[in-house]
């Protein structure tokens, strides 16, 4: 059993902000399933369905952001599950904006939702994923009105796309597994079209260079003598 946690805050009047990236995931993915929102439990909500073999519980906390661990702790205990079939999955200041990035361990890097379920949790051993909104491009904007606004629309289509991605990541995760998945997911596509490109103009280089040398090696043989005729 996998237990896929996506954090935000209770509220329609959070729900298309940037903090709320956890929850939006979790509906697209229940979305997709065909999983209802049907069970309330520990402070929870919760929708339930099988991806393969696997059954898998979707959470979104009724707490506040800052308070997630007071409905997972009580979660991961009821269904006495270990970290590592354990998903948190939440928004990241540290990353460019519709970036997904997958880890399976590490502290929170100062995201308050993410401290308190560890701390709940008694571990930092927990698969998280994250996606990226950015910083800030005004420095007087503080962090906390930045997460909790709606972004402009250029960037809104940015993070769609990284939600999109991190809901595909979800089912690879649990059917091929972490190690798998961080292979496919942790590597930007713009960056690897860009390696590929790099390789195949050094792959081209190399044979441009491998053709001078044998030109210039014919041009430096020495004429073939027992060719000229007697006179």
């Amino acid at each position: 059993m996998k237990l896929i946690v996506g954090l935000g805050n209770p509220g329609s009047q959070y729900a298309q902000t940037r903090h709320n990236v956890g929850f939006r995931v979790v509906d697209k993915l229940a979305t997709q399933f065909g999983w209802q929102w049907n069970e309330h439990r520990n402070r929870a909500v919760l929708s339930s369905g099988n991806i393969g073999p696997e059954k898998v519980v979707l959470v979104k906390p009724l707490t506040l952001m800052n308070n997630s661990g007071e409905a997972v702790g009580p979660l991961v205990y009821w269904y006495k599950l270990p970290p590592e079939d354990i998903l948190i999955v939440y928004d990241e200041l540290d990353l460019p904006v519709g970036k997904v990035r997958l880890r399976t361990n590490g502290s929170a890097a100062g995201h308050n939702g993410l401290a308190n379920v560890l701390l709940h949790l008694h571990t930092r051993n927990v698969p998280r994923l994250r996606i990226g909104i950015g910083r800030p491009i005004h420095n007087r904007m503080d962090t906390i009105h930045y997460v909790l606004g709606i972004p402009p629309t250029d960037e809104r289509i940015l993070l769609e796309r990284g939600e999109d991605r991190a809901v595909e990541a979800i089912p690879l995760i649990i059917t091929q597994g972490l190690a798998t998945t961080m292979n496919v997911i942790n590597v930007d596509p713009e960056v690897e079209e860009q390696r590929r490109q790099q390789r195949e103009q050094r792959a081209a280089e190399r044979l441009r260079r491998a053709a001078e040398r044998q030109a210039q090696q014919v041009q430096d043989q020495p004429p073939d003598l027992s060719q000229t005729q007697e006179e």
